[in-house]
């Protein structure tokens, strides 16, 4: 029998045994607990302090263990209603009660989420950078505010051009990164624009900060310069929130032309630019373009980074490049917020980045990620001929689908949980009303390649039952298919 599972057995019985006693009554000795129930001191003391830890017991030392105090049972079930007034005049965004991609169930293939599956990760190339920083003498000093000048070098050669480290801010991931942004850069009320369709995690960042989305079309060459002008023109935004590259959800990259013409119109309005550039490492093996921040010397460029996405979804790291006042402001935030970066995290990261290993996982992940796109791209024009795929990417983690007349998005949400896959609806990424029915499927994190076929004929064949009209009669049970 294992440590833990010794432990949970003991921890059980004297769960049971406390019922039986009185407050203050002694429990038997460890000596005791040893012989009676043939377990070694090590499986006593960690039920000891397990049960102490919960409340059922107290220790004193030279004396022996007691039961703890029991608190009273409260009557009736709790009352939180008054929360409702307390909370009134903050909107946050709700929890979607529709969105698959938190958990997948067993036997379930996932086209949700927007992480790797655990088989690209770099787990040992991640375990080994963490153990060697944490043998650093000072790995669990306090860093400084901006990060590690080590870490923050790394993303400033990564953003090009003549970005310089005292330029960068080292932050815990992109999502906290971009909502301190939206906080720092305007005020409350104000207008945003994005891109249509866009990041759902940009509009709930925007909208917990009390800022007002407001969408700008794209097309197959990305944002529209021409009607990004008339938004500003017409809304008085002073921020723009773009993702030039392998845009999620489209996988779109901005035109050469337009992102030059992105970055002075946005210039012209005195507005920031905030470039999420999320996917650098994420592209299928062409030449990715450079970032905007690398050509932009004024500081209208606020550039966003992370290592989560080509990594793992716990290396909360990431990089905020801006210049100016801002820096400083977001300095300021930095000492409100949270002071620093765990510095342990921190040393991870450039121990990671400083291997060439790193360099050959970004090549490995370009060849599957760019195969897994091939596959399910592939699966979709043979099962589902009549879903319009409007590009198929050239870097990224998902596809993006229009689906057909009469189909809507519930019902292939609603159908698919019996059919064992899980999707993102598309109306999630919109900042105003959806101009069609759409689907994000995510090929990177399946198990396997093969796994995306099969799913491909799963939602396929979810979808075929469907009456004409795309509505369920009732809630399809759980089923196992094929």
């Amino acid at each position: 029998m294992s440590d833990s599972s010794s432990t949970e057995t003991l921890v059980a019985i004297l769960r049971t045994e406390i019922a039986r006693l009185a407050p203050g009554d002694r429990l038997p000795s460890s000596r005791d607990l040893i012989t009676r129930h043939g377990v070694g001191p090590v499986t006593v003391s960690r039920a000891i302090a397990l049960l102490a830890a919960e409340g059922a017991v107290v220790t004193r030392p030279g004396s022996g263990t007691y039961v703890a105090t029991r608190r009273p049972q409260a009557a009736g079930e709790p009352d939180t209603s008054w929360q409702a007034v307390a909370l009134a005049g903050r909107h946050v965004p709700p929890e979607r009660p529709d969105d698959q991609s938190a958990t997948v169930p067993a036997g379930a293939i996932a086209l949700s989420g927007g992480y790797l599956h655990e088989s690209l990760q770099p787990t040992r190339l991640l375990g080994g950078a963490l153990a060697r920083a944490a043998r650093r003498p000072d790995a669990w000093h306090r860093a400084p505010a901006a990060g590690l000048s080590t870490l923050r070098s790394v993303f400033a050669r990564q953003a090009g051009g003549d970005v310089d480290p005292e330029d960068v801010l080292v932050t815990g991931g992109g999502q906290g990164a971009l909502s301190m942004l939206f906080r720092a850069i305007t005020s409350p009320g104000n207008p945003v624009l994005v891109e249509s369709p866009t990041y759902p995690g940009a509009l709930a960042a925007a909208r917990s900060a009390g800022l007002q989305p407001v969408p700008v079309p794209m097309d197959e060459h990305g944002l529209r310069p021409d009607l990004l002008a008339d938004a500003f023109a017409m809304t008085g935004a002073r921020v723009l929130y773009c993702q030039p590259t392998f845009h999620n959800p489209t996988g779109t990259v901005l035109s050469p032309e337009r992102r030059r013409q992105v970055v002075e119109v946005a210039r012209a309005a005195g507005a920031f630019l905030i470039e999420d550039d999320f996917a650098r490492h994420l592209g299928h093996g062409r030449p990715v373009p450079r970032p905007l921040v690398a050509d932009d010397r004024d500081g209208t460029v606020i550039h966003l980074t992370s290592l989560t996405k080509p990594a793992s979804p716990s290396l909360r790291i990431g990089a905020v490049v801006a210049r100016g006042p801002v820096m400083r402001r977001l300095l300021g935030m930095r000492r409100v917020d949270d002071f620093f970066i765990a510095r342990p995290l921190q040393e991870a990261a450039v121990e990671l980045l400083s291997t060439p290993a790193w360099e050959r996982h970004l090549r490995a992940l370009a060849g599957a990620l760019q195969h897994r796109c091939a596959v399910l791209a592939g699966a979709l024009a043979r099962e589902l001929p009549d879903w319009a795929l409007l590009h198929v990417p050239e870097g990224g983690l998902h596809l993006w689908l229009r689906l057909p007349p009469g189909l809507t998005e519930a019902a292939v949400a609603e159908a698919s949980p019996a059919h064992r896959i899980t999707v993102n609806l598309g109306y999630h990424h919109f900042p105003a009303e959806p101009p069609a029915a759409h689907l994000r499927l995510g090929f990177a994190a399946a198990a396997e390649p093969a796994d995306l076929a099969e799913a491909a004929a799963r939602l396929a064949a979810a979808t075929r039952g469907l009456p004409p009209d795309g509505q369920l009669t009732s809630r399809p049970r759980w089923r196992p298919t094929g």
